[in-house]
């Protein structure tokens, strides 16, 4: 199994490229594993107390799970993947059953942060985009996505995205095989990443 790791700022444009890359390939092959769904449920917590809690910093993710689900995919093994919610910031209770594929793409602002989540993958990508590029998107997105008031996201920029951007993520970039600059449409790493998919399943077969 060929595993993929593709990392990048809030509002880099991860799914873009994701979505790009399945788009060329038989997607009946491709597994996609998003951070997003494995951030910790915090069912002890009030909505308030977790809708204050810093979501950019790597203790927010279970990547306990995540390791565990990535091994057992690896391992020919289906896995009961959670499915979280931004409304109410906890996981929902129902979950995904994934079957293990030829190719798995992992994909989250923090998954080239993690040592152990690392060692699993066979190649790893980092999406650039400027810094005001992703501020716009990121407010676009939870504006119109997720129902948040303008003021709150760049309260939650300036408090916990920017400065966690620079310690965690921006930093996470030195462990990427392929940085793609994503200001503009960046066919020629799209094409790259798709024939390296492409032969890798070639040899499964």
């Amino acid at each position: 199994m060929l595993v993929i790791g593709i990392a990048g700022g809030t509002g880099s444009g991860k799914t873009t490229v994701v979505n790009k890359i399945l788009q060329q390939l038989n997607i009946e092959g491709v597994n996609v594993l998003s951070q997003d769904n494995y951030y910790h449920d915090n069912p002890n917590l009030t909505l308030s107390e977790r809708e204050v809690l810093n979501y950019d910093h790597p203790k927010s993710i279970d990547f306990e799970l995540m390791l565990q689900h990535v091994k057992a995919l690896k391992n020919h093994q289906s896995i009961e993947q959670p499915i979280y919610s931004f409304v109410t910031h906890s996981r929902t209770g129902d979950h995904i059953t994934v079957e293990p594929k030829n190719v798995l793409i992992v994909e989250g602002i923090l998954v080239l942060t993690n040592k152990e989540l690392l060692k699993e993958f066979n190649l790893k990508v980092f999406v650039h985009a400027d810094s005001d590029e992703r501020l716009i998107r990121r407010i676009r997105r939870d504006t119109q996505e997720r129902g948040r008031d303008l003021q709150e996201v760049l309260h939650r920029y300036q408090t916990t995205l920017k400065p966690m951007h620079q310690e965690f993520i921006e930093p996470s970039k030195n462990e990427a095989d392929l940085i793609v600059p994503n200001m503009r449409q960046n066919s020629v790493a799209i094409d790259f990443l798709t024939t390296v998919i492409n032969n890798s399943l070639k040899k499964v077969h």
